[in-house]
Formats: structure tokens, sequence, C-alpha cells
């Protein structure tokens, strides 16, 4: 699915998004649920603790092309995996079905990064093969090759760990 590049518009989301944000989460957990247990509440629903996104050093993004969401990303401080160097994190990042392969989500990580100057890390579940995929490449051409690859097991889990600069 070809997608113009001036159809896609980016914003940042404030706590009045929250139900907005529940909803889409929704969607990501849903999908996360292949690799993790992760079972819904007894409404059918999935829960998510949003309390720490609306906080001043976390941002919410959400993508939209044309009048259509597309996805969402949420970036947090790094400090948990890194340290306190004032990296950010790709926390959390969403497309929607109808709207992955064909560019969005590679044009919505670059323009956050953009954003966000400075050192970056994004954590990938080593078993979640298309988002490696999709990580390493994303990455590789944003950092034109600069970014350094980690394993790290977390929780009995396999995780990579991409780290670059962005400017």
């Amino acid at each position: 699915m070809a997608m113009p590049e001036t159809d896609l518009v980016i914003s940042e989301l404030g706590a009045e998004s929250e139900p907005l944000l529940r909803n889409l989460l929704g969607y990501y957990i849903h999908d996360m649920a292949e690799w993790f247990d992760i079972d819904t509440e007894a409404d059918g629903s999935y829960a998510y603790d949003t309390s720490a996104v609306w906080t001043p050093d976390h941002h919410a993004y959400l993508a939209k092309s044309g009048e259509s969401i597309a996805g969402f990303a949420l970036i947090a401080p790094a400090t948990e995996w890194l340290g306190n160097i004032g990296a950010h994190e790709v926390h959390e990042f969403f497309i929607l079905r109808r709207f992955r392969r064909c560019g969005l989500g590679q044009t919505l990580a670059a323009s956050i990064w953009s954003r966000h100057p400075g050192a970056w890390l994004v954590r990938v579940l080593e078993a979640n093969a298309p988002a490696v995929q999709f990580w390493r490449a994303v990455i590789d051409g944003y950092s034109q090759g600069s970014y350094e690859e980690e394993t790290r097991i977390s929780n009995g889990r396999v995780w990579l760990f991409f780290r670059f600069s962005a400017e």
C-alpha cells in the first residue's frame, strides 16, 4: 500500500486524549499477547497503566493518515535500562495493520527521533521477528549504520537493545 508522505500527520497527545490512547493500547496489547502471557480484564478489554504517559518526561504521539488513525508511539526516559544518561526510549510503538509495510512506521519513528535529539534506545523482544526486522532496518537507515546492537536477558526473555544518536 503506497502512501504519500504528505498524507501523514504526527501530533503530540495530551492527557485529554486518554480515552483514545487507551483504545489504541488495546490493539497493541492484543498483538503483544502473542509473545507475553497477557489476559483480558473481565469486560474483555486489556489493561494498561497510562499514569506515567502524562508526566513531563514522557511523550505520546499519534500518527494519522488523512482522517484515519494509523498508529502511536510512547516515548520515555531510558533510565531504567541505561542509567541516568538522559537517553530516550521508544517505550511503545504501534502501527495499525492496514498501515503496515508502506513506510508510515519508518516516517513516524524518524519524526519522533528528530523531535528529541540525543541518545536513543529501542528495545525489541528477540522472539518478535517482524519487529526485529523492522527496527533493525529503520534504525540502520536513520543512523546511516551508526548504531549499537546488544543482546540482554530480562525476566527470562531475550531482548535486543538498539542504541544510536538522533540529531
